[in-house]
This record gives structure tokens, sequence and C-alpha cells, in this order.
């Protein structure tokens, strides 16, 4: 089985047949194998691909006794719902940075450098404005055009502590610097902002004084304290923290070597200024926990019942062994939880945790698991306290590379969190279900006077309240997802996933959320999932944007629905992205309507931005389908005949290319012929003569044959179009010497062998390994180059020689 590098399955087998078959190729007739450029265009694709498969499903059963792995693999390859093929797995539309720098799609921020590691983004839009902290700087920007009036603060770390740092054996560029890891909104007039110090981590209060082009930064030195505990000591160290009611959340590391792990509440009203944190004493607690999210969501209506939930991958150790596993968890803390009286003191005493699971179901009850959280992003509802929760997950296999999204509601994930308690027992210590006599209040309530009068705080929790919650922080049931599998996986490809963000958009047949997922090269890939009517969810790669001019990780993406601006930040700069770019899907209503972008409808004149309250008429927009024929009346030419004809001339035994590129990478490119005289056309079917590649029909020596009138179509969903009409002319090699000049001696005009030169350049070409047009032409491009230098240089020495000539 090989898994792509577009993220589609393919499974190669090879089985020895038996002697007495024989091969039924070999019964072909001459005719068929001389000419085999002519073929039936009405071959029935899908039953070859159907009786493919059955093919197989035979072969992974002879073969699973092989091997654990390749039958995990296939187990996998065959529990998908659907196994895409290579076109449905590719993004439909693919565009470099310098595509989108033309398209005016992209806009880099001036102030971007390398190594600046522009991690933290603070995107404010009720002030319309954008912070940007990066190595030793704050930034301040207008999210409307990030290039128009930077302002920008200088806050490096003290030079002793770059000194320290650089002692201590750290990189001194990218660690030995104050790298700006907190960024929140504290007041009307003041950020909340640490950084890392050069490993000596530091906070401030930063003050945002004016407005628009006269605001200006500033840090005042009195505000200046510590960072431990409120930011990471590691600039490259994975990290949370969420500032609500003026207290700060955040998940970090407390010391320099970055072995404790905990997340912590501090900063609060002078009384409460004191630091409450998760117990260090038991490992189970937070076992080198890496954090990604924190978040403030209100369970009920009552404030009392108000909670920080926060999401992050540990290492797991389960008592039958000793080898350490990653697994994703979903944690719990009541925001009024001040700790316990006697034991917990300043420790969480509400702290409860549970394990997120993104898997693939197996045969069997196999799953695939995807196990190491990246990214999680809330997308409110109309329930402020229902959001969906959005995760990007990875795999820890070395071997098996892959990632996926999974969406989880928190309605669910709250029943895990009332549900059973997991309690280690027997002689391996095993996670089991606790099955004894719960306290009173239940662990992990958090203190109301609604609930309970006498139970003001959590200082007034029962001892044995406070002790089982330190046994039993781990829930026993899992977090699964809403459908329970991943709604977007991508498996073995040059990238994994590492942010996402997600908007929620209306179109003209429903509501429709798209994915915007950052990965570690510098691509985002735009992805919308559709449910159809029978449940099935269909994923769709809208655009695959490569942002950076140079591949980098996507540390932070932030999204605009009001500027309809993606804002992402990397290890060399920020870019701005636009959320849709209806303009390059073509000029007519069924390539606009193919896209099934559900920023993009057909106006009448154009595909431009679809907006719901809108009175323009005439918008034409299908997205769960993506059939034009049934919105658009530019779909009846399916034969081609009003496209415009060219016209190409070749010479017989010559090469020829024909080149059509379909704009859609997930469309299915054929090629047909009609021959003089014939009555229907004919598919051409590639073999040692006919090549069809990416960019069109290379056919590598001419035959009068070949003459007539091509056809380059472009299958997509149920629709067809010609993308191509053109008539190939066939001229006869005798008659094209006849009438030319007799040629020079190479000598006399040295000019006239470049084209000899280059036609058996072509031909070495197509007699080795197949390389791209581009490559070619590239190639091509430097020795033309190389010999009009050369030309160039000679030019000069003979004007050289003629004035020697003249001075003697």
């Amino acid at each position: 089985m090989t898994l792509d590098n577009n993220g589609s399955y393919s499974i190669k087998l090879r089985f020895r047949l038996p002697e007495n078959k024989t091969d039924t190729s070999s019964h072909r007739s001459t005719a068929e194998r001389s000419s085999p450029i002519m073929k039936s265009a009405e071959e029935p694709d899908k039953e070859r691909q159907r009786s493919r498969h059955q093919h197989l499903q035979m072969g992974v059963r002879m073969g699973c006794f092989s091997s654990f792995w390749w039958c995990t693999f296939v187990m996998l390859f065959f529990s998908l719902p659907e196994v895409k093929s290579m076109k449905e797995s590719m993004p439909r539309v693919k565009l470099s940075y310098k595509e989108l720098i033309h398209s005016r799609s992209v806009v880099p921020f001036v102030g971007s450098s390398e190594g600046q590691r522009f991690q933290t983004v603070l995107l404010d839009e009720e002030k319309s404005r954008l912070l940007l902290g990066a190595k030793d700087h704050i930034y301040l920007l207008d999210p409307d055009n990030i290039n128009k009036h930077p302002k920008k603060l200088s806050w490096p770390a003290p030079r002793d502590r770059v000194d320290i740092c650089i002692l201590a054996g750290k990189n001194p560029l990218t660690e030995c610097a104050n790298f700006i890891r907190v960024l929140h909104i504290y007041n009307r007039t003041h950020i909340y902002t640490c950084g890392t110090g050069a490993f000596h981590p530091t906070c401030a209060f930063l003050e945002v004084k004016g407005h628009k082009e006269d605001t200006w930064l500033h840090i005042h030195s009195n505000t200046v304290e510590s960072g431990r505990m409120k930011c990471p000591f590691d600039p490259h160290q994975p990290f949370a923290s969420v500032l609500t009611d003026h207290y700060l959340y955040a998940g970090t590391t407390s010391d320099f070597l970055g072995k404790d792990s905990m997340f912590s509440r501090s900063l609060g009203p002078p009384p409460d200024q004191h630091y409450i944190r998760t117990d260090i004493s038991e490992d189970y607690w937070i076992n080198e926990g890496k954090f990604i999210s924190a978040h403030p969501i209100a369970d009920t209506y009552n404030p009392d019942d108000d909670k920080i939930y926060f999401f992050f991958r540990e290492a797991s150790r389960d008592g039958s062994t000793k080898d350490k596993t990653v697994l994703s968890r979903v944690a719990r803390i009541c925001q009024n939880d001040v700790g316990g009286l006697r034991s917990l003191t300043n420790k969480w005493t509400t702290f409860l945790k549970a394990r997120l699971v993104c898997s693939i179901p197996g045969p069997d009850g196999v799953d695939t698991h995807f196990d190491e959280l990246q990214d999680i992003f809330l997308l409110p509802r109309r329930d402020e306290r229902n959001p969906m929760v959005y995760g990007v997950f990875t795999t820890t296999s070395s071997i098996f590379r892959g990632s996926a999204v999974c969406v989880y509601n928190m309605e669910d994930i709250r029943a895990v969190f009332n549900g059973p308690y997991a309690h280690k027992e027997g002689p391996d210590h095993r996670w089991v279900e606790y099955e004894g006599r719960i306290p009173y209040p239940r662990p992990g309530t958090c203190p109301s006077r609604t609930y309970d009068p006498h139970i003001k705080t959590t200082k007034d929790f029962p001892d044995e309240v406070i002790s089982f919650i330190r046994l039993h922080p781990l829930m026993y049931n899992f977090v699964h997802p809403m459908t329970g599998r991943p709604i977007f996986t991508r498996i073995n490809t040059e990238y994994r996933l590492t942010q996402i963000v997600v908007d929620h958009v209306a179109a003209e047949d429903g509501q429709y959320a798209v994915m915007f997922l950052g990965t570690d090269m510098g691509s985002v890939l735009k992805v919308v999932s559709i449910t159809q009517e029978n449940w099935y969810t269909e994923e769709i790669i809208l655009e695959e944007l490569q942002v950076f001019k140079s591949p980098s990780p996507i540390l932070n993406m932030e999204i605009s629905s009001k500027q309809q601006q993606l804002f992402v930040g990397g290890s060399d700069g920020l870019v701005q992205v636009s959320l849709h770019r209806c303009h390059i899907y073509g000029q007519g209503c069924a390539e606009c309507c193919l896209a099934r972008d559900p920023y993009c409808a057909w106006d009448g004149t154009q595909c431009s931005r679809y907006i719901p309250a809108s009175k323009r008429r005439a918008r034409r927009q299908d997205i769960k389908h993506g059939d034009p024929s049934s919105h658009c009346w530019d779909t009846e030419d399916v034969l081609g005949w009003n496209v415009e004809e060219k016209v190409l001339y070749g010479v017989e035994s010559n090469s020829s290319f024909l080149e059509c590129v379909s704009q859609s990478q997930q469309a299915l490119v054929r090629w047909f012929v009609l021959k003089p005289g014939a009555d229907h056309r004919q598919e051409i079917k590639p073999d040692e003569r006919v090549l069809i590649t990416e960019r069109g029909l290379l056919i590598r020596w001419l035959q009068r044959s070949d003459a007539g009138s091509y056809f380059c179509t472009s299958q997509e969903h149920s629709f067809t179009r010609t993308l191509l009409h053109l008539s190939l002319h066939i001229l006869d090699r005798g008659q094209i010497h006849a009438h030319q000049p007799a040629i020079r001696e190479p000598s006399e005009n040295p000019s006239m062998t470049e084209p000899r030169q280059h036609y058996k350049d072509y031909l070495r070409m197509l007699s080795g390994p197949v390389r791209s047009l581009d490559e070619y032409c590239e190639t091509l491009w430097h020795k033309e180059k190389k010999q009009k230098q050369k030309g160039k240089w000679k030019h000069v020495q003979e004007l050289r020689k003629s004035r020697n000539r003249r001075h003697h």
C-alpha cells in the first residue's frame, strides 16, 4: 500500500499467476496494438474501478498474515467511508506565492524579517487594531491595511540576561532574546504582555494611546514584573493563556528546564493576587504537558458555574508497561476556585480532565488514532454556551504520517465530565471505572450558594471531596467527535497541519463552515465540509495557498470575518490573506458554479463575492452538488463546436505538443480526436508514441494518420466542457525539404545549427525519463542565454581587434 503526497490511498499487489493462466492482453489484434491512440471513449471507467477495488480486497485477505504494519495500513485503507481518487483529494486550485501577490490576495508585512517569529497575534476588531508580538518587538497594525502607518515598540531582553542565557548553552539568535508570547486586552487603554526575556520571563502593562495614525505604545517601567508561571522560558515551547475578569490563566512550565508543566491563575484584583496552580506532587494531574488553547466557557446561566476549559497533550504511562504514549486532553477548572483550606492549599480543587479522541474506526474495533493535538478553534453558535470545538491532530508514529480535523460538541464534553471517574486499581495500576461512593458535593462542582448555602467557596469543601479529586482527576469516558470520525484527513503528505480557524458562511443553498488550515510548510488549505442528504460528509479542498515566499511553519492564524481577512504569522513574517478570490475561478457561470466556494457566486456578469442580504438578482451558486447544468445557461456546448478552433501545423516524423491545462486540479482531462471522414470522436489513450501530461498532449513523432480535430475536455462531477478545439494538419517532410533553399555550411551561418541542436535535446528528453515541460523550457532558456552571452563577447573581441588594426 502506498500513501501518496496528495493524501490519497493506493495499494499495489503482485500475484504470481498459475501456469495454466495466460495474459489476455497478448490476444489483442495487430491493428489494435499498432494504433493504440484510437480507443473507444465509452469505456466504462466505473466498472473498472469497482473491479479493481474487489481485486484489492481479495489481495488483502490473502496477504494480511504477512505483516502487522501491512494489516494496520490495509485496515485503515478500507475503514475509510470512501477511498477517494487522487483527483478528488487534491486541492481544486493551487496558487503559489507569486500568483497570490499578482492577484493581490496576499499582502506581506513590510516589517517582516528572518527569525522574527511572529507567533503571537491579537486581533481587536472592536477598536480595529492588530497587535503582533515578535522577537524583541511589539507591533501595532491596522487590520484594513497592515502596512499603513505601522507602529513599533522595542522591548529587548537586558544584556546581562542575554549573556547568562548564552552561557547556559542556548542559541543566541533563536532563544536568547525577548520573544513576545502573551498579548491580552486588559482594559480600554492597556494590554497585558509577557516575553521570554532570554529564558527569564518578564511581564508588563503596555499602554496604547491616541487614535489611528497618532497612536503610540509605551511600557511603564514600574509595571514590569516576573513572568514565571505566566509565560514560558523557551520561545519554542507550546503555550496557552487567556485573560478574563482581570485574571490570567496560563498553561506553561514554571522552570528553566521545562520539566514542571502546570496550569495556573495569576493577576486579579489586589486582595486575590496570589497563584493557584495544578498539584505538582501527582504526575497524573499533568505529565509533560504541552498546552494548546484555553477558553472561558459558561456552563449555565449562573455565573458561579463559569469555567475555564483548556486543551493540551501529555505523556501517559499505563501501569502495565513502561512505554509512554502521547494523548490529547481537555480539562476544566472553576473560575471561582480559590484552593483548599487544609489540603490542596493554593492548588486547584475542581481540576478534572478527560481524553480527547480523534480516530478513524476500523474493522474489529481497531482504530487509527491521531493523538497529538496541535490546535483548537471555537466556532460560536447562537447558544454561546455550546460552541463547536474544532481540533487539529497529528499522528505520533514515525511510520504512519497523517493529520486530521475532528469536531466536538460542548454538550458531549460536559456529559463526559458529569460521567464516571477513573481509578487506578490492581497490581498493574490500570485506569478502571470507579464504582465506589462519590462524596458530596460532587467533585469538580463549582461552589455556589444556589446549590448549597453552606458551601460559599472551595475552602468550604469537605476533606473527603478534596482527597477524592486529588486522586481522581481523570474521567473514565472519552470525548468522541460528533461524527464519530474526522471530518478531514491528510495522509502521508509532505506537510502536517498545525493551525486552524473557521468561518461560518451563509450561501444560497445553506450554511457552511469553511476551514482554513495552516501547515508546517507555509501553506494554507481552504476546506469546506458538506453534509449530503444521506448524511455522508464530503470534504472539498477549495484552495491550497503558499502564503510565504519560502516554506516555513505557520505559527499562528487569526481570522476577521468583519474584514474578510486572514492574518498568518510565521517564523519569518506576517501576511494578510483575503478569504476569497472569486475572479480566479473563470469568466463563466459554469466555472463559478463548479468552484463550490461559499464566498462566491455568479451575478450575471462575473464571479463575485456572495452577500446574502444583497438585492441583486440571478445569483448562481451550488455548493452542495457543484452542478452548473441546473443553474447556468453556458453549458450547452458539450461537444465543443462553439469553442474557438485553433490551427496547428506539424511536420511528419517531428514531435508536436498540444497544450491544454485545466484550472481545476480535481477535473479529469481527456483528449478526443475526430479523423477526417469519421462519424464520431475517439478517445486518445497514451502509449509509447503518445504521452498525456499535466499540461497537454505530446505526440513524440507525427504520422499522416494523426491529422484531424483534437478536443481537450474537462470532466468535473457530472459536468463536461471542452477547453480546447484544435485542428492538426500534417505536412509531408519531403515536400518541406523540396521547397527549402539550399542550406549553408554550419561555419557560414552558425545560427542554422541551433534548431537542430534544440531538436536533439528535445528527442533526448523524450527518450529519457519523462520531465515536465517547464523543466525542459528552463533548460533551453539557460542554454540560449549562454549562447547569447558567447556571441556578445565574440562581438566585443572583434571590435577590439579592428581598433588594434587601425592603431597599427
